[in-house]
């Protein structure tokens, strides 16, 4: 069986305000849902018709793809990453989840954090779906298989 997680409230709490604030901001000054799946799918579809949308997408990807290093830049240590699993498993699991954000017309972003902040019936709904899915997952590797 795999060792517990550690517990870190502090860097979860700062990791989930600036989810909130970074989800706030993007509705706030772009009238937009912070749903990585469709700021991704934006920029990998056609080209949108107005440049400065794509450039807001590319802003918001290169944040995250940064934050590591901005981590860096505050503790001095990179965040400790452990991917066990196996190469085919992680891109069969990546296409399912990508499936499933279409299916769901959306992600756990989009509707788990900005859905639900909006009380969205259908985010409810679908993060409703995503967290039994989850918990059917996690059963079923650890218990099951």
């Amino acid at each position: 069986m795999d060792a517990p997680t550690a517990f870190t409230p502090f860097s979860a709490l700062l990791g989930g305000v600036l989810i909130g604030l970074s989800a706030v901001m993007l509705m706030a000054l772009n009238g937009r849902i912070a749903g990585i799946a469709g700021i991704v799918g934006g920029l990998l579809g056609p080209a949108p018709f107005n440049g400065l949308d794509r450039f807001w997408r590319l802003a918001f990807v290169a944040g995250l793809v940064a934050a590591p290093a901005l981590w860096f830049a505050v503790t001095g240590a990179m965040p400790q990453v452990s991917v066990t699993d196996s190469w085919p498993l992680l891109i069969v699991a990546g296409l399912i989840v990508g499936v499933g954000t279409q299916i769901g017309s959306g992600c756990t972003s989009g509707h788990g954090v900005c859905g639900l902040a909006r009380l969205s019936p259908r985010s409810l709904v679908a993060t409703g779906v995503f967290m039994a899915a989850a918990l059917l997952t996690v059963f079923v590797t650890r218990h099951l298989v």
